[in-house]
């Protein structure tokens, strides 16, 4: 099942399924997600919970007791329930189960909230601790942009000028070598080339939006204040960018393995919930 809001100015889709946003039209029917081939990378939106990127031997523990999990969680797999929807706005649930428990044992509920206002779409998401004990749990998106220019007339500029240090994944694990992303005018002109060892990880930005540029023409703002972390990530040949705001990421080499010590991790106190918010604009 499907489920579309609308205002004026924008049209957005989400399925039911992992409440993955699949389609941002203008009025003009313009679209600005990426459709999913998976000849490249079948996902549009998806979200990445209870944890984001890959866990050392893709396992965890909890008071000793050993866990796994897949990449980025399992929320992204799973159907969620519409309880609310008006003619801008659409709230998708996601609860906790006998499933979910197997593989990550803290009793939640996972809200995706989208509204259109003007020319942006807002993307909530709120974390609800159900159990009687604090929540270890990261959070994060992977929205795809469509390119449908050449990939070299888009560049992409970051809100502030700074230092651009990312981190580099070897096995899918965050390592301790990093680069510096060069800019130009603080812009950073799309090459697959920058992608030749997967995703850029910047742990902390000062920045908290990033512009993409068409032809040197401001297409799309991605606003992502409340997420100290980002990931950049495209595949080779691919007709998309993925701008992905984070709490959290992959385990680093010498990780414990203990899920409350994980770097990056959120902890909620019992029956407490969470909120943080990133939207796109279309410009």
């Amino acid at each position: 099942m499907n489920t579309t809001i609308t205002n004026s100015r924008l049209k957005a889709s989400i399925k039911h399924a992992g409440a993955e946003l699949f389609s941002l039209k203008d009025n003009q029917n313009k679209e600005y997600i990426w459709e999913g081939n998976p000849d490249f990378w079948g996902k549009h939106s998806p979200v990445l919970f209870p944890i984001v990127g890959t866990l050392k031997n893709n396992t965890y523990k909890i008071n000793e007791k050993k866990y796994q999990l897949p990449r980025h969680g399992f929320a992204r797999d799973m159907e969620f329930e519409l309880i609310e929807k008006t003619e801008n706005r659409a709230v998708f649930s996601l609860q906790s189960n006998e499933e979910t428990l197997k593989k990550y044992p803290f009793e939640f509920e996972l809200q995706l909230i989208y509204t259109l206002q003007e020319t942006t779409l807002d993307i909530q998401y709120k974390v609800i601790n159900k159990s009687k004990t604090k929540m270890p749990f990261s959070i994060g998106a992977h929205p795809a942009i469509a390119l449908p220019e050449n990939f070299e007339d888009y560049a992409f500029e970051f809100e502030k000028e700074e230092t651009l240090k990312y981190y580099l994944l070897e096995n899918d694990l965050i390592s301790d070598k990093t680069k510096v992303l060069e800019t130009t005018n603080n812009l950073v002109p799309l090459d697959y080339k920058l992608f030749e060892n997967d995703a850029l990880i910047f742990k902390t930005l000062e920045s908290n939006s990033l512009t993409i540029l068409e032809n040197s023409k401001p297409y799309i703002k991605v606003d992502f204040e409340d997420f100290p972390s980002l990931g950049i990530w495209t595949k080779e040949q691919a007709p998309f960018i993925c701008i992905e705001p984070w709490l959290g990421y992959s385990d680093t080499a010498n990780n414990s393995g203990d899920l409350f010590e994980k770097e990056g991790v959120l902890l909620l106190d019992a029956n407490q919930e969470f909120n943080s918010k990133f939207s796109i604009q279309i410009l």
